[in-house]
């Protein structure tokens, strides 16, 4: 039952000389979530932090990171003000400066590479789950002028590959149908309980994924949904669903496929939906033929017994969900995996239906913010210049791996400038860590922006400003368009100033004002976020007055009312109109229009010879309660929950290489090697290990050669870049090779 809202209505209110302001956690430090808080502030100071019974999306739940926010906006590490290098790299020797004499060093690098080597030498790298990504590439196109924005993940592998193929293939974004359209939630009539909702590359109850709540599945499981779960891991939900297939990390495109051919072979999908909404129907049966079971299961190591049910379950469950996360994203044939997801929800009708997969699209359709603001200032030879963008027509922004070698070899055109906000690649998401280091440290001028210093900005940087946290900041929470699935509109609400801080917003708005006056014309933060907010017909200041989230009118089943084509016409806003099993633009530019399965580029089968010396699959990058990639390091109560990076290993394998759990062991392959604390689990197969990703000790000394410790155990030293998948999509951070041994006293 929910908790009664005390203050309906009020985003502000005091109680017993008390300020207590109504907000929602929106980053940073990093969160994907817009869990609701109640923030007790007094003095300029944060003493407590609750869940807000009136959001709906969270209904007064909060998890350990949101408990924890008062000892983040607090912490006597904290970066307040801005940090000029006056020593080499990574010596530590730092100048405080004004953020006036910041943005001035900004302008005259700025000028300087632009003038000789051009905007385009200009990197504008970001990271995940800061509230930044619209505003931060209307800085790089508009802003510095260049075309290169990205993540320094290699291919791209978090979210990026779902949000660029479904407008393709269906026209807008899918997401699970836990009643999260409705301020009403499970008790709206339009709802209704998935029967099965198959859980598939994420662990939700403890990453929440994309602003998916884990807890939403808990409470359908309560009115009767029913689980199957792909994970490599037994994880709590595969210890409740009706099946869990525990698949060789990798692997996911062939599970799909092989699903596919049940539900084909035996006549299980819905075939009214696919004769008349459809495009590609009988390529994808010929293409599903391909994978029975039988050959699968050798692949997948997952019984063909399993796979059939699984496949049976799900078709005839109606209706039937897929709750998606980036697990298969992170492996070469990561793109196919997404096409081959899409089939399963498209083929058994579960598309758009209560209960099923749902088009984010919402009836009163408005794009809040632009996607990829600012790129269509940009000249058209500017365009061409996108680093990738030959290579991989695909992808819409620099592609990592050819960035990263770009700004080692200067070919095709010197990189020369970093600027690198909400991330902190050499930790946590650029592959081959070391290499990683090198190509910053290539780089003329680099700038950080960040809470904390991180073994990044140590290590790289030659000017950090500080990022004002989540309670530290106006702004709005919104992913209202197409290419990323639609939530509530909310504002971010300014609870306490810390120091010097500034917030995302205030910095890109600041800097891009000095650098393109007329790019950027609103004269505050505020301004911005109205001219964001204008469709809405609300002002900042209005929608914050509300309290409440401001949802639009949502209807299923919109592709049979005209409610998803620009022409009003019904059907999807696709090339053909139609949901395309089969993608024709795949085709014209050189990629497989089905989906199919790639071996990962290192395994027990695409490179016996080397498996022989490296012979267990390595898979990473699971979350774990409590930290959100390699940020919370620095806060105790945290790190007692999680003190040092952990390596799940199946009991017969720990004997095998002489290992007790708690022992620190050796992760090594080819590239490198890290140390981490082994934990003996038969939730894992026997020739899987498990190794935690993220990991530098904020304890540790922080000029190098330690860097906070961030090469001692990072699993992403044993990662490569350049094993993308055709697509410039993907890589296999979750699927290598490795093998185990106990630390000896060395």
């Amino acid at each position: 039952m929910r908790k009664t809202d005390t203050h309906p209505g009020e985003w502000r209110w005091e109680e017993d000389g008390v300020t207590i302001t109504r907000t929602i956690a929106w980053s940073g430090p990093g969160c994907h979530s817009q869990c609701g808080l109640l923030v007790y502030s007094k003095d300029n100071r944060v003493l407590k932090v609750e869940g807000d019974p009136a959001t709906p999306y969270s209904e007064g739940r909060l998890c350990l990171r949101c408990l924890a926010l008062p000892k983040v906006v607090h912490h006597p590490d904290r970066l307040t003000r801005p940090l000029k290098r006056v020593g080499q790299r990574g010596e530590g020797k730092w100048e405080q400066i004004t953020w006036d004499e910041a943005y001035g060093l900004i302008i005259e690098k700025t000028r300087k590479i632009q003038a000789q080597y051009g905007p385009e030498s200009i990197a504008v790298m970001m990271g995940t789950g800061r509230n930044i990504w619209h505003i931060g590439a209307k800085l790089a196109y508009t802003g510095f002028g260049t075309p290169n924005v990205c993540m320094l993940f290699s291919g791209l592998s978090c979210y990026a590959p779902r949000l660029r193929v479904m407008p393709i293939t269906q026209g807008f974004f899918c997401v699970a149908d836990c009643s999260q359209m409705f301020p009403d939630r499970f008790d709206n009539p339009a709802w209704k309980v998935p029967e099965c909702v198959l859980v598939w590359g994420n662990n939700p109850l403890v990453s929440n994924p994309d602003s998916f709540m884990g807890w939403w599945l808990v409470e359908c499981m309560k009115r009767g949904s029913k689980l199957i779960v792909v994970d490599p891991r037994r994880t709590w939900l595969a210890t409740k669903a009706e099946t869990w297939l525990q698949i060789r990390p990798g692997t996911d495109a062939a599970l799909a496929l092989a699903m596919i051919n049940v539900i084909i072979e035996e006549g299980l999908y819905d075939k009214e939906f696919v004769e008349k909404w459809t495009f590609g129907f009988d390529k994808l049966r010929e293409r599903a033929r391909q994978y029975t079971p039988d050959k699968v299961e050798k692949i997948t190591w997952i019984p063909k017994e399993k796979i059939i049910e699984a496949a049976r379950f799900y078709a005839n469950s109606k209706p039937a969900a897929i709750q998606w996360g980036v697990g298969f994203e992170q492996a070469n044939s990561g793109i196919s995996s997404i096409l081959a997801l899409q089939a399963l929800w498209g083929i058994t009708g579960n598309l758009d239906v209560p209960g099923g997969n749902i088009i984010n699209k919402p009836t009163t359709f408005r794009e809040i913010p632009p996607p990829l603001w600012g790129r269509q200032e940009l000249s058209s030879e500017l365009k061409k210049k996108r680093i990738g963008g030959k290579e991989y027509p695909l992808v819409p922004m620099a592609q990592p791996d050819i960035l990263i070698d770009a700004m080692l070899t200067g070919k095709p055109y010197p990189i020369k400038m970093a600027w690198i906000q909400s991330s902190n690649p050499i930790a946590c998401m650029g592959a081959d860590s070391k290499k990683t280091l090198q190509a910053l440290e290539a780089m003329d001028f680099v700038v950080v922006a960040d809470l904390f210093m991180t073994p990044t900005a140590m290590a790289a940087a030659d000017l950090i400003l500080p990022v004002s946290s989540a309670l530290e900041r106006d702004a709005i929470r919104a992913e209202c368009y197409e290419t990323a699935w639609w939530g509530p509109i909310r504002t971010v609400n300014k609870v306490v100033q810390v120091g010097e801080c500034k917030s995302d917003e205030e910095i890109i708005l600041e800097l891009g004002k000095r650098l393109n006056p007329e790019g950027f014309p609103w004269k505050n933060v505020e301004e911005m976020l109205d001219f964001l907010l204008q469709a809405t017909g609300k002002s900042f200041k209005e929608l914050r007055e509300q309290g409440a989230p401001r949802y639009f009118p949502f209807e299923y089943r919109k592709y049979e009312k005209g409610l998803l084509r620009a022409d009003g016409k019904p059907g999807f806003e696709t090339e053909n109109g139609k949901f395309l099993l089969s993608v024709p633009y795949f085709e014209k530019i050189g990629l497989d229009g089905l989906p199919y399965f790639d071996e990962p580029p290192e395994s027990p089968f695409s490179t016996p010879e080397l498996a022989k010396e490296y012979p267990l699959v390595l898979t990473t990058g699971a979350r774990h309660w409590g930290l959100f990639s390699s940020e919370q390091r620095q806060i105790p109560e945290l790190r007692e929950i999680h003190p040092n990076p952990i390596t799940e290993i199946h009991p017969e394998t720990a004997e095998k290489y002489g290992i007790k759990d708690g022992d620190w062991i050796w992760i090594e392959n080819m590239r490198g090697k890290c140390k981490q604390i082994a934990k003996v689990t038969a939730s894992i197969d026997k020739r899987v290990v498990h190794a935690q990703h993220g990991w530098w000790f904020p304890e540790k000394p922080g000029p190098a050669p330690s860097l906070f410790g961030v090469f001692e155990s990072n699993i992403n030293l044993l990662v490569p870049y350049g094993q993308q998948g055709p697509s410039g999509y993907c890589a296999p951070y979750r699927c290598g090779i490795c093998r185990i041994r106990k630390v000896q006293e060395e």
